[in-house]
């Protein structure tokens, strides 16, 4: 399924090893974790059956600050998330904002954007070794 302004990537592994690299990675860019929220849990606390999905609430004042600054309507898409769930087939996709769609969304100068861009630590997740 495409949408608009919307970047899936495969991971090789399991939901939660995924977050646990992505957490990792976050951090180790000084980006913090505001939350991490298990869904699968939180619908089965209601008896709804769902394939395992998590999400990340994550962000850095330093750098989304002049983007709020610039357009204070980014808020509303601020602080970032990524969405890492499992398909009915299996497969683990790390789902996210692209960056380039929130610059034009919001009117914002490229200079300022590439906060938005994760692709890199994505990528860093994916080829990492395992965090202890």
């Amino acid at each position: 399924m495409i949408i608009k302004g919307i970047i899936s990537k495969t991971s090789p592994y399991s939901v939660k090893e995924t977050v646990d690299r992505l957490v990792v990675m976050l951090t180790l860019h000084d980006i913090k974790i505001y939350a991490r929220i298990d869904q699968q849990e939180e619908l089965q606390s209601s008896q709804i059956a769902a394939l395992p999905m998590e999400y990340l609430l994550f962000g850095s004042p330093k750098h989304s600050g002049p983007l709020m600054v610039e357009n204070p309507l980014i808020a509303i898409d601020l602080p970032m998330k990524i969405i890492v769930w499992q398909s009915d087939d299996n497969e683990v996709f790390v789902t996210y904002n692209d960056a380039a769609y929130l610059s034009e969304r919001f009117g914002l100068h490229e200079d300022l954007t590439s906060y938005l861009s994760i692709h890199h630590l994505l990528l860093e997740q994916m080829t990492a070794s395992s965090p202890n």
